[in-house]
Order: structure tokens, then C-alpha cells, then sequence
């Protein structure tokens, strides 16, 4: 099962989940820095140090991204590291990423650069975060400092990474950074992180025309437990709404869909949207990042008992104004983060995007799965589930290639087990396993495996399992 000629095979982290060094050269805190400080936020009372230690140990980093023969690497930036507190620039924290750069393209290794993985300025925050539109001006500036210092090599740009989470999460449900539980800041926040993802366009552009640039957005499925069933239809017409459409509609038709805009007026979300912010938000792409994971099976019927908190900190629906929904178990099988596995959910977003959006040349950014696995007696790690998982998602994939649609890459979360968010060192979702002890890394099968997919640029006949 070969791929076009040309297919990115990469892996992909995040500034936050691996680097570490979060008070080095210059660094200063992000939300997630202050957030890690709460109590019950984050499984373990983890924090962002020291990580994987990427900071330290990026030469050893990218000569085993080389010796796995990966074509690309995808990474953020952090914002606290080049603008600290969302202000001057410290060329200390430059320097990190064009050391990085280099040492990519002289493994030829193609650098794909993410300004925002969630790592905002404490002192952004601390003046209202994405819930002020000023915030989106200050992501603007920051584009401009990181592409003027860069842009010379790093061709691939993504402004965003997964608004969805940034806003319902961090402002709304209080999961993820910064905590806040305040569906009316979730709504502003959605507006101001599409305002500033245009401003950033805008900015990568006039500094280098030449750069290829798009956002990326982790989208799902969304089915109804009852397709006959009116509440059902409902459920899954808000969930859509508010997980895919909020964010493809502006992007690519320069409008808000007229039914979730209904649906957050109770919030205050129209107050936000200025005259012109629309064709800011819809400046042309050329690329779009996909992330995917399982697909949302929901229902409006009220769920059997609610899931225990383990002693987690309380929090809320990210669904404002679907609070109600629940998602129903498929009796399918789940990762260690308990989402179901459903590699068919992966061909119906790309052939959505083929169908019913302009036809832009698409990249999975990531995909993948968190299992529990150790190095084992005879010192490798062996992940069969892993492995399966990917092999089952490039079938799917590959199939939607087949239907017609302009995949063009594949990047594997994650290159490294790293800091999982609010569950800490508690997931492993690496194809390189890091003991935290000592961090030493060492390649998973599912890493040997993808290896030998990425140099062949195909797929076995036949699944692995």
C-alpha cells in the first residue's frame, strides 16, 4: 500500500511537554507553569520540569529522529522562551530555536514550526488571556519576532494548534490551562484565538511570502447514539457545531455558522466579532493541519452515574451550551486515556474536508495513542497496541487518498513519552520511550515499525493485526 511520491513522514512534540528549562535563559512562566501549581490540577502535582529534557538534549534528540529516517520534525515554539511575558525579545530564547532549526536541516530533517501549543504568557493571562483581544495583537508580534528570526529556513508554519482546546478547555470546562470556568470567557476566547491566527497569517506573510502557512485542528466525527432520535440529532448537531464548524466556517467561508452563533449568544459571543475580523480570520491557507483521535458518539440521555474525580480538581463541561450531552460507551476498545479507537473516524474528517471545504492540500499533525509499556528484560519496549493503532489509522488514511482526497503527511504523536497535560508523566503516548529517571530514551517496536514505513513510504498488505 504505497503513498504519493513525496509523502511527509514526521513526528511531532510540543515546547510545554518536552523542552524542560522552564526558568532557563530567559524563560519565564507560561499559564501552564502557573496552572501545574494548582492543587489537584494535574495528576501527581507534575510539572513542566525537567520533562524530556529536550532543552538540554536536543543534538541527542534529532540524530534519533535521523536514525528513525523521519522526513520532518513538527514542534512549537515557546512563547515565554522568545517574548518573555508577552514582551521584549530575548535572543537567548531565539537562539535555542535556530540551533534546532539547523541541527534539523543538517540531518535533513524538515523543520515544521508551531507558534502556539497553549503555552501562554502568565502575564498575558494575568490581563484577561485569549478572553482580550488585545492578545491577539500580542500573538501577531510574536509571529512576526520568531518568522524575522527563522523564516530564512523553516519553510511550514502553523499558527495554531487546536483552538478547541485553548478555549473550551482553558476557559470553559477548566481542564487545561488556565483553569478558568467561565463559559463567557470560552466564548470570547474562541473569537480572539481565530483573530490572532489571522493577525499571525498576516505577519508570517509580509515578513516571508514564501512560507507556507495554516493552523491546525483537531477534529472529530460527531454521531448521534439515536439517528432517529430528534434530542440525539440535536446533541450532535451542537457538539459538530461547536468542535468543527466554529472554527472550519470562518476559516474557509468568512462567516460563523448562523446556528452556533444562536446557541453562544447566551454567552455574549456576537459582542466580540469587530467589523473586518472575518476577513482577517479567512486569509487564504495553504495548508491544514488535522489532529484526530477517536470520534464523539453522543447522546442527550443523561449518563448512568458521573466519573469519579479521583481526588482531581472539579470541573465543568467544555460544552457550553450542551452541558447536557453525555457520550455513551461503544463497547469499543480504548486507549490508556480511555478514548475509543475508531481509525474510520479519521477517513470521514478528511473526506468532510474534501467534501464540503475548499480543497487544500491536508496533513495529519497528529495521531496517536497513550498505552501503558516499560522497557522490558531484554531492554526494547514492546507496544503491539501502539503499533496497531497507527498501522490501522494510515489505512485509513491511505484509503481516503484513494477517495480523492490531497493528503500530503503524516506525523506521529508523539516522537517522545513527554508531560501529558493536566495527567502529567501519567500517559505515554511516545514512540520513544523516556525513563524519567535517568531520560533515556529508547525506540519503542512502534517506533522500529514506523521507521521502516517512513524509508519504504508504504504499508504491509496487510494490517498487523
Amino acid at each position: 500500500m504505497s503513498f504519493p511520491e513525496g509523502f511527509v513522514w514526521g513526528a511531532a512534540t510540543a515546547a510545554f511537554q518536552v523542552e524542560g528549562a522552564t526558568t532557563a535563559d530567559g524563560r519565564t512562566a507560561s499559564i501552564w507553569d502557573t496552572f501545574c501549581q494548582i492543587p489537584g490540577a494535574v495528576v501527581g502535582g507534575d510539572t513542566g520540569e525537567p520533562a524530556a529534557d529536550h532543552y538540554y538534549r536536543v543534538d541527542q534528540d534529532v540524530a534519533l529522529m535521523a536514525d528513525l529516517g523521519l522526513h520532518a520534525y513538527r514542534f512549537s515554539i515557546a512563547w515565554p522562551r522568545v517574548r518573555p511575558d508577552g514582551g521584549a525579545v530575548n535572543q537567548a530564547g531565539l537562539d535555542f530555536y535556530s540551533r534546532l532549526v539547523d541541527s534539523l536541516l543538517d540531518k535533513g530533517i524538515d523543520p515544521w514550526v508551531t507558534l502556539y501549543h497553549w503555552d501562554l504568557p502568565q502575564a498575558l493571562e494575568d490581563r484577561g488571556g485569549w478572553t482580550n483581544r488585545d492578545t491577539a495583537y500580542r500573538f501577531a508580534e510574536y509571529a512576526e519576532t520568531v518568522v524575522g528570526a527563522l523564516g530564512d529556513r523553516v519553510v511550514n508554519w502553523t499558527t495554531l494548534n487546536e483552538p478547541w482546546c485553548s478555549a473550551f478547555l482553558g476557559y470553559a470546562s477548566g481542564v487545561h490551562a488556565p483553569g478558568r470556568q467561565e463559559p463567557e470567557a470560552a466564548a470570547a476566547a474562541v473569537h480572539h484565538l481565530l483573530l490572532g491566527h489571522g493577525l499571525g497569517v498576516a505577519a508570517i506573510r509580509s515578513a516571508r511570502p514564501e512560507a507556507r502557512v495554516g493552523i491546525t485542528l483537531n477534529m472529530y466525527p460527531i454521531i448521534p447514539a439515536d439517528p432517529e432520535d430528534p434530542a440525539d440529532l440535536d446533541a450532535a448537531r451542537r457538539l459538530d457545531g461547536l468542535q468543527n464548524r466554529i472554527f472550519l466556517d470562518p476559516l474557509f467561508k468568512a462567516e460563523y455558522p448562523a446556528d452556533v452563533v444562536a446557541d453562544l449568544e447566551p454567552f455574549g459571543f456576537s459582542k466580540h466579532i469587530q467589523p473586518d475580523d472575518l476577513s482577517v480570520i479567512s486569509a487564504p491557507l495553504d495548508q491544514l493541519g488535522v489532529n484526530y483521535y477517536a470520534e464523539h458518539f453522543v447522546s442527550a440521555k443523561p449518563a448512568e452515574a458521573p466519573a469519579a474525580t479521583n481526588g482531581r480538581r472539579p470541573t465543568s463541561s467544555p460544552w457550553i451550551g450542551a452541558e447536557h450531552v453525555t457520550f455513551p460507551s461503544r463497547g469499543l476498545p480504548r486507549t490508556d486515556m480511555n478514548w475509543e479507537v475508531q481509525p474510520d473516524g479519521l477517513y470521514k474528517v478528511l473526506v468532510r474536508l474534501h467534501e464540503e471545504y475548499p480543497r487544500l492540500p491536508l496533513y495529519i499533525t497528529e495521531n496517536g495513542a497513550a498505552y501503558r509499556d516499560a522497557v522490558g528484560e531484554d531492554g526494547g519496549v514492546h507496544d503491539p497496541e501502539r503499533l496497531d493503532y497507527i498501522d490501522s489509522h494510515l489505512r485509513a488514511a491511505h484509503a481516503a487518498i484513494r477517495a480523492g482526497v490531497d493528503l500530503r503527511g503524516y506525523f506521529a504523536w508523539s516522537l517522545m513519552d513527554n508531560f501529558e497535560w493536566a495527567e502529567g508523566y501519567a500517559k505515554r503516548f511516545g514512540i520513544v520511550h523516556v525513563d524519567y529517571e535517568t531520560q533515556v530514551r529508547t525506540p519503542k517496536m512502534s517506533a522500529m515499525w514506523y521507521s521502516k514505513v517512513a524509508r519504504g513510504n508504504a504499508l504491509a498488505a496487510t494490517a498487523v493485526s
